[in-house]
């Protein structure tokens, strides 16, 4: 199964590629990682949010593979443990269903890919910066495969 992690931003700094690609190398075979970083459109002085969030939003769709679920962390998505993340990661591997995880922009995603999304999530009603985001979103796949596979690294 492939995990495609799409996202809307910047140049990564060298602490989140090191941190990511810690997970990425631990996760096992059967689960693929591909991160696709889009950039972030220019905001400038008097910035026209709707219009650059529409925009993010299709650049975004449009990066998404065809027969791939699409999960789109959002800020009003429904919360999720770890436990019911490891739960939906059983499911996935078991139908061997790619997934692409969207995350949006600084100023969040469209209705339009929110619509087509076969499920919106939200990693915590805290709020994180986007570099943030992308480390802790693979340290809670690794985790959710260390439940399914009673690998020590979950301890809970």
């Amino acid at each position: 199964m492939k995990i495609n992690i799409i996202a809307i931003g910047n140049k990564m700094p060298s602490w989140v590629e090191d941190a990511s690609q810690n997970f990425v190398k631990r996760m096992p075979s059967e689960i693929k990682i591909n991160s696709i970083l889009l950039p972030l459109i220019n905001r400038g002085k008097n910035p026209d949010i709707p219009r650059i969030v529409r925009d993010e939003s299709r650049k975004l769709l449009a990066a998404v593979p065809k027969d791939s679920v699409l999960v789109v962390l959002d800020v009003l998505g429904k919360s999720v443990t770890t436990m019911k993340l490891s739960s939906l990661l059983e499911t996935w591997l078991q139908q061997g269903q790619d997934v692409s995880i969207v995350i949006g922009g600084p100023d969040g995603v469209s209705d339009e890919i929110l619509s087509k999304a076969s499920l919106k999530i939200s990693l915590s009603e805290l709020t994180f910066p986007h570099t943030l985001v992308r480390v802790i979103l693979l340290e809670q796949i690794y985790r959710a495969w260390s439940i399914l596979n009673n690998h020590p690294y979950h301890r809970a």
